[in-house]
């Protein structure tokens, strides 16, 4: 008997993955090591290096759950304990202070006294604030466990991430069903956990809460509520610059519902007795995100992670000129001689066709999300260095319905499934041991 889908199974799938994914990472580094340095871009090699930039960390140093922290994990769990001035983390940009510091309008920036000269910014900058609040906020009643401070934030990162990737399932199901009928949601939802780069779900890392946030925020907006899908949204723009897209779905479900039509009738009607503040108050829900991702920019936090992005990272938006750069480069490392680059860089590049072809494909279907899929996927190609791209657009949902619209096949269902799984555990195998995993 054919057992039908329902939130009860997604649930227990996700279960299932949440406790093989914490298996994993328990049993690989018991089992074998790898061979130092990591060689996939040209600035790896010195950051794994027996020794290396990684080994020296002191955030990620606290042996429990140290399988599950590596690279960004530190700023995460460096704010959370000791907020963005948090000591031992590197600083970026130097400048000479003045009395009251350096002033960007309408904010000023401490440097210390005439003439000195100031440390600069902590690359903690470059991070945005929800997900270490979650982990602080959790680290209180799981202190009772008796961990380190270190040990139970990691934890708490952990769990936040976990919870996070149910609420993406759940409303991966949900969209899922909605375009492809219930079996479709159900391998939606299987094609996003198992994906290659799903494992940062399981880490201490902002995927897992930022698609719990983002794709509950676009099924809400589906649903009509729209006060509590912009919440989501601007909590999901709090976790990671790029959800600042999700106003996008929000603006095409108000023109959808009449609400350009709705603010015309509305002046009409009470032209004389003042605003239609129903109108004007739904129209600052669909530019919610916007808005708070403009009001993070102009403080003091939003100059410092640009400054931060800018000059140690790399990144800015809509950075063409270094985009096209990184990228060509990278498309020429293809054919070079150095196989973990050329290796890398086929995940890579496998990604961002799978996901340009996945969202573009599904605009005419479903637009609301390939929209949003195709912003999260340009701002994140377009910020400049050539790398990350597969984690990035496990934000687009796109992708995993056109694998699951694929998957009705079970040739490419069962090909698909061993390829992704394969991947899977090389790419968290890279993590494990702090080696470059994207």
């Amino acid at each position: 008997m054919r057992i039908k889908p329902t939130k009860r199974i997604i649930v227990a799938i996700w279960l299932g993955w949440a406790i093989i994914m914490l298996l994993y990472f328990a049993l690989v580094p018991a089992r074998f090591k790898v061979e130092r340095p990591d060689r996939a871009l040209f600035w790896t090699a010195a950051a794994t290096a027996e020794g290396g930039a990684q080994d020296n960390k002191h955030y990620l140093q606290d042996p429990f759950l140290q399988a599950h922290v590596a690279w960004d994990s530190e700023y995460y769990l460096a704010i959370a304990l000791d907020g963005y001035e948090a000591p031992y983390i590197e600083r970026v940009g130097t400048f000479v202070g003045s009395t009251g510091g350096p002033r960007y309008w309408p904010f000023v920036i401490p440097g210390g006294a005439d003439g000195v000269v100031s440390d600069g910014f902590s690359l903690s900058y470059a991070f945005f604030p929800f997900y270490p609040l979650l982990i602080r906020t959790l680290s209180v009643p799981l202190s009772l466990l008796g961990l380190t401070a270190l040990g139970t934030a990691a934890l708490a990162g952990v769990i936040v991430s976990l919870l996070g990737a149910l609420a993406a399932s759940l409303a991966m199901f949900e969209l899922g069903k909605d375009e492809l009928g219930e079996s479709g949601g159900l391998r939606a939802v299987y094609y996003l956990l198992i994906f290659p780069s799903a494992f940062f779900m399981s880490v201490v890392y902002t995927e897992g809460l930022f698609l719990g946030l983002a794709f509950s925020s676009l099924l809400l907006t589906r649903r009509g509520h729209l006060g509590w899908a912009a919440l989501l949204a601007v909590l999901a723009t709090y976790t990671r610059a790029v959800g600042v897209a999700l106003f996008i779905p929000l603006l095409i479900a108000w023109v959808r519902d009449g609400g350009w039509l709705a603010l015309d009738l509305e002046w009409r009607q009470i032209y004389f007795s003042g605003l239609p503040w129903k109108a004007i108050g739904r129209a600052l829900l669909v530019f919610a995100p916007l808005i708070a991702f403009v009001l993070w920019r102009v403080s003091y936090y939003g100059m410092a992670f640009s400054r931060v992005e800018e000059e140690f990272f790399g990144r800015g938006l809509l950075s063409l000129g270094a985009t096209y750069g990184s990228w060509r480069a990278a498309f020429e490392n293809l054919f070079g001689t150095n196989q973990q680059a050329t290796t890398y860089y086929l995940i890579e590049f496998g990604a961002i066709v799978l996901a340009f072809w996945a969202c573009i494909r599904g605009l005419k279907r479903y637009p609301d999300l390939a929209w949003f899929g195709l912003l999260v996927v340009v701002l994140s190609f377009t910020s400049g260095p050539a790398q990350g791209m597969h984690r990035y657009i496990l934000a687009a949902p796109p992708v995993f319905l056109m694998l699951s619209e694929f998957g009705r096949k079970p040739l490419f269902d069962r090909l698909w499934t061993l390829a992704s799984v394969l991947l899977l555990s090389m790419m968290a195998t890279l993590f494990i041991f702090d080696m470059w995993a994207g």
